[in-house]
């Protein structure tokens, strides 16, 4: 009897506590489940600054058919700044890719010798002080933080007075000279960019980048200081240039 007692009283005890425990848990504040990751996105804009290496060739030509022509084959160390913003577009036949737009200036020394198109007595030597691009680029996603891109767009150049010098090193004439001129073309290449994750700064990138940079032809007149020459020297530019730079996202997740 007392057994059969016992019994009653614990599954009673059991029935009564289940509903209070329920009711208990009910009452108690729920824990929030963690916040899900951000999601790398390339959309955004970015600053850049970097350095590089560059490589002129000018080939030139004379007014006077009788004279063979010439060529400048320059060569020298440049930085990179710039900056842009990008969108990137999921669902594509090819995946994830990324567009944009972007503005850089480099300035640089790249310099080569100089040989006159009149005569081989006459020298002097030709440097590229500068060069900006204006352009677009489009890559794709090979990882969410690898972009392969392809770029072009607009360029522009200066490249410095050319003083005439005899092979002696001294100046023709007291001071003849080449004019200094601004140079605008088009411009095509491609890189890739990836972001350095063993690094504590969220949003720092590597982009590593090879350009190819066609001038408009141009002429120039020998100057003297007291005269301006007949003979006319016929240019066609083209610069190579590859640089390697770090690149700040200002929305990378994790900001």
């Amino acid at each position: 009897m007392m057994r059969n007692l016992l019994g009653i009283v614990g599954v009673s005890g059991l029935l009564i506590a289940a509903p209070l425990s329920v009711a208990f848990a009910a009452d108690m504040p729920l824990k929030a489940p963690p916040a899900p990751a951000p999601v790398a996105s390339w959309t955004g804009c970015y600053v850049s600054a970097g350095w590089g290496y560059g490589m002129l060739d000018d080939e030139r030509s004379g007014s006077d058919p009788t004279r063979a022509g010439s060529t400048s084959a320059g060569k020298g160390w440049l930085g990179a700044f710039g900056g842009g913003c990008d969108y990137q577009l999921n669902n594509t036949p090819l995946g994830p890719i990324v567009i944009g737009a972007f503005a850089d200036y480099d300035p640089m020394d790249i310099t080569g010798n100089y040989e006159d198109v009149f005569g081989d007595t006459h020298h002097g030597t030709q440097t590229e002080r500068d060069a900006w691009y204006a352009g677009v680029r489009a890559g794709v996603l090979v990882t969410p933080k690898l972009l392969a891109y392809v770029s072009g767009g607009w360029t522009g150049a200066n490249i410095d007075k050319i003083n005439i010098l005899h092979t002696d090193g001294t100046p023709v004439d007291g001071g003849l000279f080449l004019p200094s001129e601004d140079l605008t073309g088009w411009f095509i290449g491609g890189g890739t960019e990836y972001a350095v994750t063993w690094l504590p700064i969220n949003g720092l990138f590597w982009k590593t980048e090879y350009r190819f940079a066609s001038y408009d032809s141009y002429d120039q007149h020998y100057v003297h200081p007291t005269f301006i020459g007949s003979s006319i020297v016929h240019n066609d530019v083209d610069v190579q240039t590859i640089t390697t730079s770090l690149v700040w996202h200002f929305n990378w997740p994790g900001h």
